[in-house]
């Protein structure tokens, strides 16, 4: 391993530290880099409440996303025979859980920021998503 991809290395494990992420992925000129906690700690490790972003168009209303707070598989309820957390139409409240998101064998409950009503959920259970990738929009 050259210095470079060493000091990288040192310097996203310090920043998963600070933020207290689970992951980093990192990728500059070919280099490809994943840095992971492994507190061991328990299996399911609750993240921060998932960003809601307002996006503007010039002749819509604002819509708002709730975004993956990391990447993994999403999973719209907690087992395969059970219903989904959410469906189109329910009204949520701050705090619930709208789906859980797979990374590296732990599950990442994300939840409602604020209150409000799903009205579109934009994922399938089982589906792979990105780093703020929007998973529901709301009203």
């Amino acid at each position: 391993m050259d210095k470079q991809a060493e000091s990288i290395i040192k310097d996203l494990a310090n920043l998963l530290r600070e933020t207290g992420l689970n992951e980093i992925d990192y990728e500059k000129d070919g280099l490809r880099l994943r840095v992971a906690s492994n507190s061991g700690v328990t299996p399911v490790v609750t993240t921060p409440a998932a960003e809601v972003v307002t996006e503007t168009k010039q002749s819509d209303k604002p819509k708002n996303y709730v975004n993956s707070p990391i990447v993994g598989v999403v999973y719209l309820s907690p087992n395969p025979n059970a219903p989904t957390f959410v469906k189109e139409g329910d009204t949520v409240k701050a705090g619930q859980t709208l789906c859980m998101v797979e990374a590296m064998k732990t599950f990442n409950p994300v939840v409602a920021e604020k209150a409000g009503k799903i009205k579109a959920i934009l994922v399938e259970s089982g589906a792979p998503v990105e780093y703020q990738q929007p998973l529901f929009e709301m009203e």
